[in-house]
């Protein structure tokens, strides 16, 4: 029998699949991660993301980067949050969307208007809020 070699994981095997809400905190600070601060640039102050890098590809990439937003407001949807703040986050994902539609210079704007952080400081502090236990000192 041949050796095979694997790809190490991502760290997906690490997250948890439950629907409470320590699990949903898991999930988005890992998605927001990946959207917003996965690479840093040597040249940059601040980190950049896969939402960042995406805007390479014309449209496509922009629409893959809503769904990955949206995704955070379908798991702010299931703690319970308020129409007002998942209207919020939307508001936020669509003018992400909507800034990266530019041709050429919308990563410009993508760069600056990170919706990800910003949904999720809407998400942290309802769980801080209502689910006091979840609550974690980030490091």
């Amino acid at each position: 029998m041949a050796n095979t070699t694997r790809m190490p994981p991502l760290g997906l095997d690490r997250l948890p699949i439950g629907k409470g809400p320590a699990a949903v905190r898991q999930r988005v600070v890992a998605l927001e991660h990946l959207l917003e601060g996965l690479v840093k640039l040597p040249f940059l102050k601040r980190r950049i993301g896969l939402d960042v890098l995406l805007d390479a590809i014309p449209v496509g990439g922009d629409v893959i980067g809503a769904a990955l937003g949206a995704y955070m407001v379908w798991e702010a949807r299931n703690l319970g949050m308020s129409k007002t703040q998942m209207a919020r986050m939307m508001g936020n994902v669509g003018i992400d969307f909507l800034l990266g539609l530019i041709p050429v210079v919308g990563v410009i704007p993508d760069y600056f208007f990170r919706s990800n952080t910003r949904n999720l400081r809407i998400i942290r502090k309802h769980l801080d809020k209502h689910h006091p236990a979840t609550v974690t000192v980030d490091g």
